[in-house]
């Protein structure tokens, strides 16, 4: 009877494990369709894109292309990253464009073999910054903030930098106990991915962490979740957000300030590739080229808060408008290797274990 309940048990979570590794699958697959067109240039057939991209922000950019090339019939689904990179692996020939702000896990794709080279003038014009070889391209520069209220800058200043904030938290535990929030980096891949670049920027950084222990500092997993608390006014200073989504909610509401430190801020990139089993590779193409070409960036600049890269753009929307306000500060991850540390396991627990360390630093002193 025993070991009948035992294979019973064993069945069950079996099958509760295949739905909770199914269930994002359905979850979180949102879609825009633009269904084919008549059309008087050569284009035609499909276009499949998958992307970690809110249709608020996708739709202007697809709008767009569809308007140029009416012809090809367009399907995107916007996919959280992990579910993006998994669905990717699986089904490798199943999608013509990939787009995701994971940049390891993007990196990772295109180092592995799976990207397919493209070499079409602009490509070969894009900054060499902002691509790996000709397979990776970034096509976005969002700047993480700090989101401080009106209540935190009356009674204690703008917080203006790492330093001042470093500062700040040391001088005032108590005021702002419970009124700071952050990433939470074990349960956070964007969270985990800006630890470990700081990390790298500055020792100071794990006296910030220490800092942000001792006034029981709130721990979100994604930006909306900040911008939640702070609109509401439950927190008065969100650090690392993600500065494309929090402009939204910034603007909409006077009480919140928007801070691009002085002294140093990550810059974050969104990076596209063409698998090189995508099933319309020459439709890829043409989506690839609009992405990186003047009028595709230009969409980006003036329609979303993403942050255009193209060199030729300027003004609000763009990095060039950016760099000629924040100059040196702006810190964009590299494309590069480095990228792969943040996937190694031993170093990701490594960096997990002292951030907790840090962050509990002062209760582990208390008597």
């Amino acid at each position: 009877m025993r070991h009948h309940r035992w294979l019973i048990l064993t069945w069950l979570w079996l099958c509760i494990g295949s739905w909770l590794c199914l269930a994002p699958l359905a979850g979180a697959d949102e879609r825009l369709r633009y269904p084919a067109e008549p059309a008087d240039d050569e284009a035609s057939g499909e276009l499949v894109v998958h992307g970690a991209l809110d249709l608020v922000y996708a739709r202007p950019l697809f709008e767009a292309f569809h308007a140029r090339h009416p012809g090809i019939a367009l399907t995107y689904r916007n996919l959280d990253t992990l579910t993006l990179h998994r669905r990717f692996l699986a089904h490798p020939d199943e999608v013509d464009v990939l787009m995701s702000s994971a940049m390891p896990w993007q990196y990772r794709l295109a180092n592995d073999g799976h990207a397919r080279p493209l070499t079409s003038p602009q490509a070969m014009a894009w900054p060499a910054w902002a691509r790996w070889r000709h397979e990776l391209f970034a096509f976005t520069f969002e700047p993480i903030v700090m989101v401080v209220r009106r209540e935190l800058i009356e009674r204690f200043g703008r917080p203006d930098s790492h330093a001042e904030l470093l500062t700040l938290l040391e001088q005032h535990p108590e005021a702002l106990r419970g009124r700071v929030v952050t990433y939470d980096p074990e349960a956070s891949g964007a969270g985990y991915g800006y630890a470990i670049q700081e990390s790298r920027l500055t020792p100071r950084y794990w006296d910030l962490v220490t800092a942000f222990g001792d006034t029981d500092t709130a721990l979100a997993t994604t930006t909306g979740e900040m911008l939640d608390g702070l609109d509401s006014g439950r927190y008065w200073l969100g650090y690392n957000l993600l500065g494309s989504y929090a402009r939204a909610v910034a603007d909409a509401n006077p009480a919140l300030e928007i801070v691009v430190p002085d002294d140093y801020a990550l810059v974050t990139q969104r990076l596209a590739l063409m698998p090189r089993q995508a099933p319309h590779p020459e439709n890829a193409r043409r989506f690839m080229d609009f992405l990186l070409g003047e009028a595709g960036q230009r969409v980006i600049a003036e329609d979303t808060p993403l942050g255009a890269v193209h060199p030729t753009l300027a003004g609000p929307g763009t990095a060039a408008a950016l760099r000629e306000t924040h100059g040196e500060a702006l810190r964009p991850v590299s494309l590069g290797p480095g990228l792969l540390a943040t996937l190694d396991d031993l170093k990701r627990q490594a960096l997990l274990t002292r951030w907790k360390r840090e962050f509990t630093r002062a209760e582990a002193a208390s008597p």
